[in-house]
């Protein structure tokens, strides 16, 4: 070949280049764990998933904290998330081009393997895959943290009929399942148990038949390991009204034709127990979906939920934040990584 033909050759190769070095650049993740890791953050025995430490997990876990997430809405920064930020491996694992939202999202593809998993992770799969995979926010309605008699029901979805959802985490014991059980068949018509795979067994001896249970796989995959029934005749219509705010437990009322006392608080409370105490459970049953579905209705969130990373839609839907904040909440998680370490 001819020293031309050698210089076309070198041109050619050279212009494929930066070609090449954009693809690998748009096929990488924003902060993909490299191999400059330090040395606390270790391979998993099976698999390429990798395992932080105690403090480096704790650090991770709080990330996703309430404290943080309104930290930013209320002032578009955190202190806070600066600070755990930095007792993790995952900034400096990320691309110069990195975001808060980048972050998050490879904060919690660690925190989601099975055995390092907590609530939040759990709560996530279910907003996820039943809330935003099944239904939609403009058709069903979440409650967090609904109480039910003495007790506080982790997920509650309202879409034609009431379902709980229990979690019991691989950091969870299921010493008071039972007594939880109990409860929830008393407000909602259907109860399921969420549950790791070292649980599904001592679940299953646990509950009855009528309970759901549900696995989340080592693969951050939801099944259905037992279908629950669907059983409004046996809520306890007492339980439900102690559950309600006092417009709701009015407008249920209302909507059976059943008149609301004019009374004082004081006397107004005790009158409506009595009062629900002598419907019949479907139809408070009926009127709680309907009535909660619009009371608690999640569809203003829409737009928020769009404008944020998908290991945030949790967070955004269970933790309280003004409208008037919404923006200052997106742009914090829009920041760029580099950025934060100014946040104070």
């Amino acid at each position: 070949m001819s020293t031309a033909d050698d210089r076309n050759v070198q041109l050619i190769e050279i212009t494929r280049v930066p070609a090449l070095i954009r693809r690998i650049d748009s096929i990488t993740p924003p902060c993909a764990l490299n191999t400059g890791r330090p040395r606390s953050l270790r391979r998993a025995a099976q698999g390429n998933e990798l395992t932080p430490s105690a403090s480096e997990l704790s650090a991770l876990t709080r990330l996703f904290s309430s404290a943080v997430f309104q930290d930013m809405a209320k002032k578009g920064r955190s202190a806070l998330f600066k600070r755990l930020l930095n007792q993790t491996p995952i900034a400096q694992s990320c691309r110069p081009d990195a975001t808060v939202g980048d972050a998050f999202d490879s904060a919690f593809k660690v925190l989601r393997v099975a055995g390092l998993r907590d609530e939040y992770v759990y709560r996530a799969a279910v907003t996820q895959k039943i809330l935003m995979g099944k239904h939609s926010l403009r058709t069903a309605s979440m409650l967090n943290e609904f109480r039910a008699g003495p007790c506080r029901a982790d997920l509650v979805i309202l879409n034609g009929t009431a379902t709980v959802y229990e979690i019991k985490s691989e950091r969870d014991s299921l010493a008071r399942l039972v007594n939880q059980v109990e409860n929830y068949k008393r407000v909602f018509a259907s109860v399921n148990i969420i549950v790791s795979e070292s649980h599904v067994d001592s679940v299953r001896r646990a509950v009855p038949g009528e309970v759901g249970i549900m696995c989340l796989s080592s693969r951050y995959r939801l099944s259905v390991v037992q279908d629950a029934l669907d059983c409004p005749e046996r809520i306890c219509p007492v339980t439900v009204f102690e559950s309600l705010r006092a417009a709701e437990a009015a407008a249920i009322l209302r909507a059976l034709d059943v008149v609301v006392p004019d009374l004082p608080n004081t006397q107004r409370h005790r009158a409506m127990r009595e009062l629900f105490a002598e419907l019949e459970p479907c139809a408070v049953h009926r009127e709680f979906v309907r009535t909660l579905k619009r009371t608690r209705n999640l569809a203003p969130l829409s737009d928020l939920v769009d404008q944020l990373p998908q290991s945030l839609h949790a967070a955004a839907l269970s933790i309280p934040v003004r409208r008037a904040d919404h923006g200052r909440l997106v742009g914090a998680v829009a920041t760029p990584l580099d950025a934060t370490m100014a946040w104070a």
